[in-house]
C-alpha cells in the first residue's frame, strides 16, 4: 500500500486527489493539508511513502515545505504537482529536494502511474516538463572547471537519471547490474551534497558536471 500525503490549497482539488488516491487498488491518502505549517507539525507521525506538493500555498510555499521535509525526512518522495511551468521554478523544486515535477492538469491514471514510479526510484515529470529540463541540459556547451569530481561512468549514469530512466532501466543501458547503478548513484549523491535523483540531475546541469 503506497501512502501518500496531499498539500493543496485549493479543496476543491485536495478533496478531489484525496478520493482518487483512496479508490485507487494499493493507494491511500493518510493525509491532506492546505498548508505546509499544519502538514510538517503531523508527518512524522503519519509516515507517508510520498508526499504530493503544491507550489503557491498560504503562508510558507512549496519549495521552501519541499527542503524542510527532506531535512526531516531525506528518504521522503515528494512530487510537485502544480500549474507553474516556470524554468526558475522548476530548478529550485528539484534542487530542494523533490523527486519529480507534475502539472495539475496531468490525467488522473497518469498521476497515480507517476506516484508509482517515485516509489519505485523514478523521477516523473509532465512531458513538456521533461523536454524543458533535457533543453536546458543539451545548452550546456562546456563542463564546469570541477567537472573531474565525477567519473565517467557517474556521468554516464546521470545522463541517464536526466532522461527519466529508473535504475533497473539504466542497468540494461549501460549493461551493469542494478546493484552497481545503486553503487554509483549513492556515490553521486555523496560528492554533490544531494539526497534524491531529481536534485542530483539538478544540480549536475546548473553546475555543469555533464
Amino acid at each position: 500500500m503506497i501512502k501518500v500525503v496531499i498539500v493543496e490549497d485549493n479543496k476543491i482539488i485536495n478533496d478531489s486527489l484525496s478520493l482518487l488516491i483512496n479508490r485507487a487498488e494499493g493507494f491511500s491518502c493518510v493525509g491532506s493539508f492546505l498548508d505546509c505549517e499544519s502538514m510538517l507539525k503531523k508527518i512524522k507521525a503519519l509516515r507517508p511513502d510520498i508526499v504530493l506538493m503544491d507550489i503557491k500555498l498560504p503562508g510558507m510555499n512549496g519549495i521552501e515545505g519541499v527542503a524542510i521535509l527532506k531535512g526531516m525526512l531525506p528518504e521522503l518522495n515528494i512530487l510537485m504537482l502544480t500549474v507553474h511551468e516556470e524554468n526558475d521554478l522548476i530548478f529550485d523544486a528539484l534542487c530542494a529536494g523533490a523527486c519529480g515535477y507534475l502539472v495539475k492538469k496531468t490525467h488522473p491514471d497518469r498521476l497515480l502511474e507517476a506516484i508509482q514510479e517515485a516509489c519505485e526510484g523514478g523521477a516523473p515529470m509532465s512531458s513538456h516538463i521533461a523536454r524543458k529540463v533535457t533543453l536546458f541540459f543539451q545548452k550546456q556547451n562546456t563542463l564546469a572547471e570541477d567537472s573531474t569530481l565525477l567519473t565517467d561512468r557517474e556521468r554516464e549514469i546521470l545522463i541517464e537519471l536526466i532522461k527519466g530512466k529508473t535504475y533497473y532501466a539504466i542497468a540494461l543501458t549501460l549493461n551493469i547490474s542494478k546493484d552497481t547503478v545503486r553503487f554509483h548513484i549513492k556515490r553521486i549523491y555523496k560528492k554533490l551534497h544531494v539526497h534524491s535523483q531529481a536534485e542530483a540531475v539538478a544540480k549536475a546541469i546548473k553546475k555543469g558536471y555533464v
